[in-house]
């Protein structure tokens, strides 16, 4: 495979899950904050901190602004120039599937496509203002119907492994980074009831979409180890990061014996040494807090995407001296 295609492929499925967790995140904070009594400061700050563009934000619209729900949502939503907002994620991808719309197939550039015209046109805009919820709900619908697609119209080769890597070291991120909000709310809820908590909990799971099968596993318990267990280490939640970084080990290790020019193996050593410390992890009790492992591998996630990126561009600057040569 073209390591052009093998980058445009592992980028698409990083924005589609990108622009999928943020609006999924951004839904679930604007609940909390109408429900939960906290001061808004305490529910929308954390978002902005996890999403990693607090600094940029901040310096362009005040500290203070990180407490007013509508700045904070046009941010992470609309605002061109914020890397991690819906609007980039969204335009992102679309530009990645045009470049490999043979690869990818009709139906799935037909479906990202169609997802960045609705949210680009007038009636996102309009929509935003009179049910901001229902934006986020066809936005989280659209890119899951993208990554459906994936998974039931492409062939399994190495273009939807690659895409799929992309999908799972995102999703690796991104669940630390919800799970670590509540190391950022605490300092407001700590002390508050005990119901207070167990929203806060619940939250955080709905955030990961991950409410439905919780509750099933608890029959019902809510408490704080079981909440952070489950995200951390439930091997059959999809979402979870025990079932992200062993998928995502799978794939890299089956692209790397496939012969990708060791485009791979980098990120493939990583992801191995952060399974073996995920396995270590879980032989200790939950700590009290979970800032220092969801910081680690919030940081070993995105080292892996680094290095797999450097290894592509590295297959293909190596094929494109291969051509010169043979041309010349």
């Amino acid at each position: 495979m073209i390591s052009r295609v093998a980058d445009h492929c592992f980028w698409v499925g990083r924005y589609i899950e990108r622009a999928e967790s943020t609006a999924r995140l951004l839904q679930v904070t604007r609940a909390l904050a109408f429900d939960a009594e906290l001061p808004p400061l305490h529910c929308w700050r954390p978002l902005m901190i996890v999403s990693g563009q607090y600094p940029e934000f901040a310096g362009h619209f005040g500290a203070d602004a990180a407490g007013n729900g509508d700045i904070v949502q046009r941010y992470m939503t609309w605002a061109p120039e914020n890397p991690a907002s819906i609007r980039t994620s969204i335009r992102a991808a679309r530009e990645g599937a045009r470049s490999i719309r043979e690869v990818l197939g009709h139906e799935i550039w037909q479906a990202t496509n169609e997802l960045y015209l609705w949210f680009a046109g007038e009636d996102a805009s309009a929509a935003y203002v009179h049910d901001r919820d229902e934006v986020y709900r066809n936005i989280r619908r659209g890119t899951q119907l993208c990554l459906g697609l994936v998974r039931s119209t492409m062939l399994h080769d190495d273009p939807m492994d690659f895409l799929w890597l992309g999908v799972l070291l995102e999703r690796i991120g991104q669940t630390a980074r919800i799970l670590d909000m509540h190391h950022h709310i605490q300092g407001a809820a700590e002390g508050q009831q005990p119901l207070l908590q167990t929203a806060l909990w619940l939250s955080l799971l709905r955030a990961c979409s991950g409410f439905e099968a919780f509750i099933r596993r608890e029959q019902g318990r809510v408490s704080r180890e079981a909440a952070v267990s489950f995200l951390l280490y439930e091997a059959r939640f999809p979402r979870s990061l025990r079932y992200c970084v062993r998928s995502a080990l799978a794939l890299a290790r089956r692209l790397d014996a496939a012969g990708g020019k060791g485009a791979v193996t980098e990120a493939r050593v990583r992801l191995e040494a952060l399974d073996r410390w995920l396995d270590k992890q879980e032989q200790n009790d939950i700590p009290l807090s979970v800032h220092g492992l969801l910081t680690h591998v919030v940081d070993e996630a995105s080292t892996a995407c680094h290095e797999l990126q450097r290894g592509v561009e590295g297959a293909t600057a190596v094929a494109a001296a291969a051509q010169k040569m043979a041309a010349q």
